[in-house]
């Protein structure tokens, strides 16, 4: 097996980096210079807005490609995509809240802008390869190319790429993903990168450091309505069943004696959150899932069911031991050893196996049911 970091196999040939003025696609550029190719730097605008202070946050990244790209002597451009990112990732993101749901538009954005129009991109450009500075690996085993997590944990980003598929995944380099983030740092530093003290971006890229519920609320219109308890005890007033989702905690605003408030539910046509107090109530956990709209990197899931594996229902989660037990018509029907706490309808489920010693991402789909939670079976089947 090996990964694309063999100057052997790829010095000489042209790689277009997607720079998004951050420092870790920065060390690609940098990393694949030293390699030998003939890089090109390629930053991609997918939203016009201001901040709230009235800057363009995209015009400064900008700025910073084009130090970086001076720095180390390559070409650089830049290409937008304001059009079909509004179209194909933020449409659906807003639609997504108005049916009361959390999505995830990272993955999206992965699906239809960076690995499909701006791939296409570069593919025009000439390029033998795409790079990105996602923390994740492209590995070959057993003659087939594999999408691996990254050597970094904290950092792996496989969770928001399940989507990609191996055809593409040919000809797609990630530089960094055998690398921590704390080398990634180094390396910026040894380059002297106008980015090597950049803070990481964090959150939704289109919202950035604003309010979300004041950004939210430009384009959904949002009615107040009732906090519930699973007996139907009013304790609050929400602004908007869209603002909260199945776990949270902060900001519900509701306070008095005991353990704080948790989202345990909504009923969107009600316009009802329903909340309980303590982080272990049984509403907030259960041992099964379904999920559509699956995605596998392979084109199709290449193994036996029933099939034990590890999987991840958010981002930040840990693997977790799971069976995926079968799948009709389009819908995969998955268990876990243990159970699982605030599973959200359509936010991903990623699958994981490990095979010579890699941590292999094999695709995943979108939470479309929950089984019944713990509070559930307790009153369907209460204890005699």
């Amino acid at each position: 097996m090996n990964n694309w970091f063999h100057p052997d196999e790829i010095t000489g040939k042209t790689v277009v980096i997607g720079m998004s003025g951050g420092v870790d696609s920065s060390v690609c550029a940098a990393l694949l210079k030293e390699a030998g190719c003939n890089v090109i730097g390629l930053f991609m605008k997918n939203w016009e807005d201001l901040d709230e202070n009235g800057v363009c946050n995209a015009s400064k990244d900008y700025k910073d490609v084009i130090k970086v790209c001076e720095k180390l002597d390559i070409p650089y451009y830049s290409v937008e995509f304001v059009k079909e990112y509004r179209e194909n990732v933020f449409h659906h993101f807003v639609e997504e809240y108005k049916a009361g749901h959390t999505p995830n538009p990272d993955i999206l954005c992965n699906r239809e802008i960076k690995f499909k129009v701006f791939f296409d991109k570069a593919m025009e450009l000439g390029a033998d390869f795409l790079a990105t500075g996602h923390y994740c690996q492209n590995i070959i085993s057993g003659e087939r190319n594999r999408l691996v997590k990254g050597n970094d944990q904290g950092k792996d980003q496989t969770y928001f790429l399940y989507t990609i598929k191996e055809k593409i995944l040919e000809k797609v380099l990630f530089p960094i993903g055998h690398l921590q983030k704390s080398e990634v740092r180094e390396i910026a530093q040894k380059y002297d990168l106008a980015t090597k003290n950049k803070k990481d971006s964090t959150g939704i890229c289109f919202i950035g450091e604003r309010n979300f519920k004041n950004f939210l609320s430009q384009y959904i219109d949002f009615k107040e309505g009732n906090f519930e308890t699973l007996s139907g005890e009013v304790v609050g007033r929400h602004t908007g069943s869209a603002y909260y989702t199945m776990g949270q905690r902060k900001g519900l605003g509701l306070g008095g004696q005991g353990e704080p408030w948790f989202v345990v539910g909504k009923d969107i046509e009600k316009n009802i959150v329903i909340v309980e107090r303590g982080e272990n109530h049984p509403a907030l956990f259960a041992d099964e899932l379904w999920a559509n709209e699956l995605e596998w990197v392979s084109g199709e899931l290449d193994e036996k069911l029933p099939l034990k594996c590890r999987a991840k229902i958010r981002y930040r989660q840990k693997d977790q031991s799971c069976t995926l037990h079968s799948i009709q018509d389009g819908v995969a029907h998955i268990t876990f050893d243990e159970s699982q706490r605030s599973i959200t309808i359509r936010q991903s489920i990623v699958f994981y196996k490990e095979e010579d010693g890699l941590n292999i991402c094999l695709g995943g789909g979108m939470i479309s049911k929950c089984g019944q939670t713990h509070y559930e079976k307790s009153i369907s089947h209460p204890k005699a």
